[in-house]
């Protein structure tokens, strides 16, 4: 019983181990994404400031125009490198999150099913037949199983086009 025990703490701690690496790339990745922002916003109102001051002292208003387009030009342009850069690490994350929600699918079932087999050895069951009965309910249980992961595995890779190209 203890080894039943021993094997349940153990896929238990996996999926703790797992959930634990998707907190920390949550984390790591809203910290990134915090920082461009604070970074834009930073540039972007000392950009503001200096564009203020600049237009305090144009008297032709055609000069006048023509700061405001450039202003409007690269604070257009800031603002659209920044969602790219973001688009870029939620891209990213996405394929990662999907990858380890894959891998923990695949190896948790893995661990699972060995586990399910280990109990069912270790039952006094006399009759072949109803051993027979349970290993191909459990190869039935583990090909669908096997089916889902691959479709949860190409339903995450379809968020992420660039296949995980995009990194840096």
């Amino acid at each position: 019983m203890a080894n039943k025990q021993e094997q349940f703490n153990e896929l238990q701690k996996k999926n703790l181990e797992a959930a634990m690496r998707l907190a920390q790339l949550s984390i790591e990745n809203s910290q990134r994404i915090m920082e461009i922002q604070v970074t834009a916003a930073k540039s972007l109102f000392e950009e503001g400031v200096h564009n203020a001051k600049a237009m305090s002292t144009v008297k032709d208003p055609k000069d006048m125009m023509n700061l405001r387009a450039n202003y409007a030009q690269t604070t257009t342009e800031k603002m659209l490198a920044c969602a790219r850069e973001i688009a870029e690490i939620t891209a990213t994350t996405q394929a990662e999150f999907g990858k380890l929600v894959g891998e923990q699918l695949t190896s948790g079932s893995q661990d699972m099913f060995e586990a399910m087999q280990k109990m069912f050895k270790g039952m006094p069951i006399s009759d072949q037949n109803a051993m027979g009965a349970m290993q191909t309910a459990m190869d039935t249980t583990r090909s669908a199983f096997e089916q889902m992961t691959r479709a949860s595995t190409e339903a995450f890779q379809a968020f992420n086009p660039q296949g995980g190209k995009g990194r840096k």
